[in-house]
């Protein structure tokens, strides 16, 4: 009886080991932990009152508050009212939102639009996604993708991601706080012919920093020079000078100087529709029958990533778009919302004279859209964070759109006081 017991508790032991072994290798028992959202959590954990949160990269309204533009409620309603139906977009999305993004983008008398292949996409993001698969696949030339240095942080693994390999360019002179024109003419110059090179169309993320209309000029010839395809990042249209075709002036320029583009536009800064994630990718193509080769390829690519987009987003940009009253009030609301960044940035600029500091400041004020580069060091972002409840990232980008009328001279203080 007593060597039954023991038999028993051997062979319960046994079977907790085994099972303590088969936890212990679970499947997903190497998956590293991945970095975490530094400026969120640290911003949430602060208790004071006064904090500043400038790594939102989203638009705020001077009360610091999430906002909806007024044709956006409009055209949503709309959209409600018309009780559509709920079926499923074609693959490559809502015609109407399409066809009427690519106008804005490439202007309404563009040869382009007769020899496009466009699709709508999971926002800027997802267009980027499917503008790097369909060159990875498809693109003749070197599978590789020239970024700025710096650019949007999820370029380069979006681009990877996609079966590309990244490499840089020169782009912004830390020294300057400016452009390095020198140094991007001269790596377009030195880089392979026919290479693909990611342009941001305006409003530089994460500088702010812009090529000037003479400058892109001499882009575009060094580019053409070398035979190299453009593939444009178009997410501010409107929201950095306020004018959608000011800001699509590269975009337009290329095209019209012959270069047949891809193009990623995002409408989540310019008409708000963050959550919405509503975008499109477009290709221009030597003539309508190639546009519709391609068109064939976009689709088969993005079957398999997600089948067809949302429609509720697409509805309301298409509204917008499409009706010439909501249209005419957007452009006015869009050009608000690039003002107040404007406004800010002069008023931090004059708050940061007045107190004393004898730095040149224009930087603040020359750079343009939603983020700013300020030209503090990581450390000097890390004093603002702990001695002032400043938030932002560690290598000196600044979200304008955090800044409001009643912040900004507590932002201009925080930052004299680490700075000078």
């Amino acid at each position: 009886m007593l060597s039954s017991l023991r038999l028993a508790s051997r062979r319960a032991a046994t079977a907790r080991q085994h099972i303590a072994v088969v936890r212990s290798a679970s499947t997903w028992a190497n998956v590293p932990q991945g970095p975490p959202v530094r400026i969120t959590e640290a911003f949430k954990a602060d208790s004071f009152d006064k904090k500043i949160n400038l790594g939102v990269g989203a638009y705020r309204d001077d009360a610091g508050k999430p906002y909806v533009l007024p044709s956006v409620r409009k055209a949503e309603e709309k959209v409600i009212a018309s009780r559509l139906n709920k079926e499923y977009a074609g693959i490559t999305g809502v015609p109407e939102f399409t066809k009427s993004a690519a106008v804005l983008a490439y202007g309404k008398d563009s040869s382009a639009l007769g020899r496009l292949a466009i699709t709508q996409s999971i926002s800027g993001t997802g267009a980027l996604r499917i503008g790097g698969a369909f060159l990875a696949r498809h693109f003749p030339g070197a599978k590789k993708i020239y970024v700025p240095q710096p650019s949007w942080a999820n370029h380069a693994a979006v681009f990877k991601d996609s079966g590309l390999s990244v490499e840089t360019y020169a782009y912004y002179n830390k020294e300057t706080i400016a452009l390095d024109f020198e140094g991007l003419i001269r790596d377009v110059k030195a880089a392979p012919e026919g290479s693909i090179f990611l342009w941001h169309a305006c409003a530089h993320n994460p500088t702010g920093v812009d090529p000037t209309p003479e400058q892109w000029k001499e882009i575009e010839a060094a580019v053409k020079a070398k035979g190299h395809f453009s593939f444009f990042d178009m997410a501010y249209q409107g929201f950095a000078s306020g004018s959608v075709d000011r800001d699509a002036f590269a975009v337009r320029y290329f095209v019209e100087k012959g270069h047949n583009i891809a193009l990623a536009q995002s409408f989540a800064k310019n008409m708000g529709l963050y959550g919405e994630r509503i975008g499109a990718f477009s290709l221009v193509c030597a003539d309508a029958a190639e546009a519709k080769r391609v068109d064939s390829q976009v689709k088969i690519l993005v079957r398999p990533l997600y089948s067809n987009p949302p429609i509720h987003g697409a509805r309301i940009a298409a509204e917008i778009l499409n009706t010439p009253e909501l249209y005419e009030e957007w452009l006015v609301e869009v050009k608000e919302m690039a003002d107040r960044i404007i406004t800010m940035r002069a008023l931090l600029k004059d708050n940061l004279e007045k107190l004393g500091s004898k730095r040149d400041w224009s930087h603040i004020t020359s750079q343009i859209g939603m983020f700013a580069y300020t030209g503090l060091s990581p450390e000097e972002m890390d004093r603002l964070a702990k001695e002032f409840s400043v938030y932002a990232t560690r290598d000196g980008r600044i979200s304008v759109a955090g800044i409001t009328s009643e912040n900004v001279g507590r932002l201009a203080e925080a930052i004299f006081k680490v700075k000078g």
